[in-house]
């Protein structure tokens, strides 16, 4: 089963799954975290490179200190009112341990940038998912800005 093959669910509870064609940004958030404004980046991702065939995706997660305690509704409510959040929400998931979601358990797979794969370390990390299915993997502390991960999305873009 490749990434495109997860069955998925909106922010709303609509069936869904990751969109093909795209370069996608997939990121844990929490809406209590001290990375939280990590939002402000990403959603200037998603403006600057939505034309060109590219997608942030946000999972929000709430194992890491209870930082998103929130229902569906109060995540979007706060997304769109403090951030303006325009890109794809999907539904709360948790990312590691023995009730994580299928999507986390084959991105946890890939090694980041000095080699280490394994468990999600915090809210915000990041994958980058190429249109052929490829991924990058970014740690949290990686600012949405930082030069790497904007050159990696750059040679990732199928447009």
């Amino acid at each position: 089963m490749t990434l495109f093959d997860i069955p998925l669910k909106t922010l709303a509870g609509e069936p869904s799954a990751l969109p093909t064609g795209k370069a996608l940004l997939l990121v844990n958030v929490a809406s209590k975290c001290g990375l939280t404004p990590q939002y402000t980046g990403l959603e200037q991702l998603q403006e600057e490179y939505a034309d060109r065939g590219f997608s942030v995706l946000g999972f929000p997660c709430n194992q890491f200190g209870g930082q998103e305690p929130g229902s569906a509704e109060e995540i979007a409510e706060f997304c769109s009112a403090t951030y303006g959040v325009s890109f794809p929400m999907f539904e709360k998931v948790e990312v590691n341990g023995e009730s994580q979601h299928p999507l986390f358990a084959q991105l946890t797979t890939v090694e980041d940038a000095e080699g280490k794969a394994g468990d999600v370390q915090w809210n915000f990390e990041k994958w980058l998912v190429g249109p052929d299915g490829s991924v990058q993997r970014f740690r949290p502390m990686v600012d949405p800005h930082d030069p790497a991960l904007v050159a990696a999305i750059e040679a990732t873009l199928p447009v």
